[in-house]
């Protein structure tokens, strides 16, 4: 079984409501614990103005092909199955940032 690690974006299908249809996006890896499943967040190239979205500012290193937002309040567990292709890792500016913001938005779990 394929192992992902925390900072990877891979493309997957993501569900669209209960149609049963899924929808290909990128997303980043925040959990991999090693069985089925993988949880990540959503990418996107629509620019928000919400604290849990964090633009990559290397994102050209990371692998997608547009300026992209991690949506870290849009996680999803989603089995690995879906995913159809591994496309880059975070770098490490981004990684510190998005660290960051996940420690604080959960860290007083």
């Amino acid at each position: 079984m394929t192992m992902y690690q925390p900072g990877d974006i891979v493309l997957i299908g993501f569900p669209l409501g209960g149609s049963g249809q899924r929808k290909v996006r990128p997303a980043l890896v925040i959990l991999d614990s090693g069985d089925a499943d993988i949880v990540v967040a959503r990418l996107t190239t629509q620019i928000h103005q919400s604290s849990f979205d964090i633009a990559l500012s290397d994102w050209k290193g990371a692998g997608p092909k547009v300026p992209t937002v991690v949506r870290l309040h849009k996680l999803a567990t989603l089995e690995k199955s879906l995913v159809q292709l591994l496309i880059g890792s975070l770098q490490q500016l981004d990684r510190q940032s998005i660290s960051a913001t996940m420690r604080q938005t959960y860290g007083n779990w």
